[in-house]
């Protein structure tokens, strides 16, 4: 056993216990590195600990570009904690969801395996942890197979041996649905954390994945929850926020002008939290923030994807168990190539690659030049016209006569040349089943008018674009004009040339995500008679399969006045 994987043996061993209230606590030792030497010798009544924290590490356990990937992510990871007497690690949330293949094929099992080798302590939930719903986070947490697929990755698959906190996320009946906050300690003293989910949850994920979880306001849970653990003899608090937070990099006051949902959270928060980890967005930065008492408060995060550490050295007076703020020094660590990978990772991630490749690298397809993303004046692309072509032919037996796709479920692009199943399911990672609706004519041309929104103003999907272009499938025809005003810029609607009359129906393909009212297209939950159908995955294989080589669509859908 080497020296990292002592320390990660000793970190991983969460404990249980009953709190006041019926809340749970999850608590783990922390034990100095007597492996490496420490950065500097503390003061006798002093106790120094490193606080590190991960950002949306989101399956990437092959790097995803030239910093990043599991065995230097975890390499990194012992080096940082060598140089400290005590250390805590958490993650802001985002660890699965879009996923790579060698991780989404297993249901994102290899991924938490790697995350319990590395000995989180706590970890926030973010939207994209949700991506299939709250049983199926239920069941990264707790272990066992997967109610459909099974156990692919292992015999039994075991669960996160770490807590996953959603402070703010509870169920219908008011109980928390998941852990409301952890405690952990470094040497003696209990340091706890608290976890905060967006608040527009709904809107970012399939909203029956979670139709039992409410999320309540961040603002007051933090509030109330930081007043609980000061309670029960909690000083040392740390915030994981997966929210965003903007610093402008090109001034040298960007954390003064920080803007974004966090902000007035980060600003308002109680001042009995001491340390905030952001995550939620691809900046790294280390700030300082002056809380309600006017006292300095450090927030940092880290770049997301595994390719880099945000790190808090934090002095503890364990007298009072409070953090000294004046005393607290923040840095961002970058995950290069430049040390040797973790052997133990790397091995776990050669493990997941080649039994993934057994079925990913099944040809489903050609094409004779790369099918793409990017998108041209109107907003259309070639691979989303292609995939709502596929969704269509997969549906007509439902009778759908028209199929729409959001561009924010397609992931990756496609080759030239031939296609694999892997890269379909790279392209399309989140899964959906296919609904088939009846709308009106009206109805179908509220559904168009909701991609445009308004800016600076109400922003259904919480992402700050000012339009969403749905990808239309072959037939579907209309005419955009972006200067007329909002519910008013789609017109000419027509199928396969011939005007749709408002009170016609429609049969109308989409992926569960949008059936839901994802992505703010609530007018998709008007549909009527729906029938469910296949995945979006393995209509988009299908199609390939039968049409290869496939050419790009003609971007001729929709035209832009």
């Amino acid at each position: 056993m080497t020296a990292g994987d002592d320390v990660r043996r000793r970190m991983g061993r969460p404990l249980r216990v009953a709190a006041a209230a019926a809340l749970a606590l999850a608590t783990a030792a922390v034990a100095p590195s007597a492996a490496m030497p420490a950065a500097a010798a503390a003061p006798a009544d002093h106790t120094e600990v490193r606080m590190m924290a991960i950002n949306g590490f989101e399956g990437n356990l092959r790097p995803p570009g030239d910093t990043g990937g599991a065995g230097y992510l975890s390499s990194y990871l012992d080096q940082l904690r060598g140089a400290a007497d005590a250390s805590l690690l958490f993650s802001t949330g985002d660890n699965v969801g879009d996923t790579p293949f060698e991780s989404a094929y297993f249901h994102d099992e290899p991924s938490i395996e790697f995350l319990n080798s590395q000995g989180l302590t706590a970890s926030a939930i973010g939207n994209h942890d949700l991506d299939h719903g709250f049983a199926e986070l239920r069941q990264l947490q707790t272990g066992g197979c997967h109610p459909v697929d099974g156990c692919r990755f292992t015999p039994q698959f075991s669960g996160a041996a770490f807590p996953m906190v959603g402070s703010n996320l509870k169920l219908d009946s008011g109980l928390p649905a998941t852990l409301p906050f952890a405690v952990s300690y470094a040497g003696s003293t209990p340091v706890g954390t608290i976890a905060i989910t967006q608040k527009d949850l709904a809107t970012r994920v399939a909203p029956a994945g979670i139709a039992d979880v409410t999320v309540a306001d961040p603002l007051q849970t933090i509030n109330r929850t930081a007043e609980l653990l000061r309670f029960l003899g909690v000083r040392a608090i740390v915030l994981l926020m997966h929210e965003d937070l903007e610093v402008p990099a090109d001034t040298a006051d960007g954390c003064a002008r920080a803007t974004g949902p966090a902000r007035p959270i980060i600003d308002n928060a109680s001042p009995a939290v001491d340390i905030i980890f952001t995550g939620g967005s691809s900046q790294s930065f280390a700030c300082t923030f002056l809380d309600p008492d006017n006292r300095p408060r450090t927030v940092v995060q880290a770049t997301p994807g595994g390719t880099g550490v945000a790190v808090a050295d934090v002095t503890i007076d364990p007298a009072t168990g409070d953090v000294l703020r004046d005393r607290v020094s923040a840095f961002n660590q970058v995950v290069r190539h430049d040390i040797s990978p973790d052997p133990a990772a790397v091995a776990l991630v050669d493990r997941a690659t080649a039994m993934a490749a057994e079925n990913g690298r099944r040809t489903v397809g050609a094409a004779p030049v790369a099918l793409t993303r990017k998108t041209d004046a109107a907003g259309e692309s070639t691979l989303g016209e292609l995939i709502a072509d596929a969704q269509l032919a997969a549906t007509r037996g439902a009778g759908a006569q028209v199929a729409l796709t959001n561009p924010g479920g397609i992931r990756a692009d496609l080759p030239a040349g031939r296609i694999t199943y892997s890269d379909v399911f790279s392209a399309q990672p989140f899964r959906n089943r296919l609904h088939t609706l009846t709308l009106t004519g009206a109805q179908l041309d509220a559904a168009l008018e909701q991609q445009f929104r308004p800016a600076g103003g109400d922003d259904p999907d919480g992402n700050g674009r000012t339009r969403i272009v749905l990808q239309p499938s072959a037939g579907l025809t209309y005419t955009v004009d972006p200067a007329a005003p909002l519910g008013h810029r789609v017109s000419d609607i027509r199928l396969h040339g011939t005007v749709l009359p408002a009170d016609a129906p429609i049969r109308v393909t989409v992926n569960a995500f949008l059936a839901e009212g994802g992505d703010g297209f609530s007018a998709f939950t008007l549909g009527t008679d729906p029938v469910i159908g296949v995945l979006d995955t393995e209509a988009l294989a299908d199609h390939l399969h039968g049409r290869s080589p496939v050419t790009p669509p003609d971007r001729d859908r929709i035209t832009v006045r």
